[in-house]
């Protein structure tokens, strides 16, 4: 009887684990190609509760030949901008404001952090986003840690479901940079409010 029932749950299950695929035509991803001009970097946003103070999504902007956000299971949409399987592309700099503002409000801060890789490395993270492929709900930080450890100089990065362990292992990398940004939704305008720091800070 036990089986009976298992094999019924079983399809259940799995469309709990599954996700979405999406995937933006050739000609929407050529047409949105964008290049930051400056050196090829990474971005780790980590979305941190500002009343339990825990960790609620990471993701991750790489600018190599193209600069795309990774983010895995994510809600952030925008018409303009095509996606691949949580793979986002033609990230220009009003774009990036657009998703820092989405994820920082008056519940919620966004930790960027930054370093500077080598072309090759940059080239490397966007690959293995690419082949990815799209990341079950609350996946977000398994399958980001689980990327960014196989980049070389990011092998210390523990394999983890918490956002916050990925940020404070990536704090740990030399030459990172961080910044903490904050959105006043109670202003009229909703200004972003940044604190920045050089280095980054050890964080609970």
């Amino acid at each position: 009887m036990r089986k009976f029932f298992l094999v019924l749950l079983l399809p259940l299950f799995l469309a709990a684990c599954g996700a979405e695929p999406i995937w933006a035509p050739d000609a929407e991803v050529a047409r949105a190609n964008y290049r930051f001009d400056g050196p090829t970097k990474l971005t780790l946003f980590t979305v941190i509760n500002n009343r339990s103070n825990s960790g609620a999504h990471s993701a991750l902007m790489i600018n190599a030949s193209q600069r795309v956000i990774f983010d895995p299971a994510g809600t952030w949409k925008h018409h303009s901008i095509p996606e691949r399987n949580d793979v986002q592309y033609g990230i220009t700099p009003r774009v990036l404001e657009y998703y820092v503002d989405y994820h920082a409000r008056t519940t919620y801060r966004v930790v960027m952090q930054e370093i500077e890789v080598s072309p090759a490395v940059a080239e490397m993270a966007l690959r293995l986003v690419q082949a990815n492929g799209a990341v079950p709900k609350a996946y977000c930080a398994r399958s980001l840690s689980s990327i960014l450890r196989q980049l070389p100089g990011f092998e210390s990065i523990k394999v983890t479901f918490f956002p916050k362990r990925i940020m404070r292992d990536f704090a740990k990398i030399p030459g990172v940079k961080e910044r903490v940004i904050y959105d006043n939704d109670d202003d009229d305008h909703s200004a972003l409010l940044t604190a920045q720091n050089q280095v980054a800070a050890p964080v609970n």
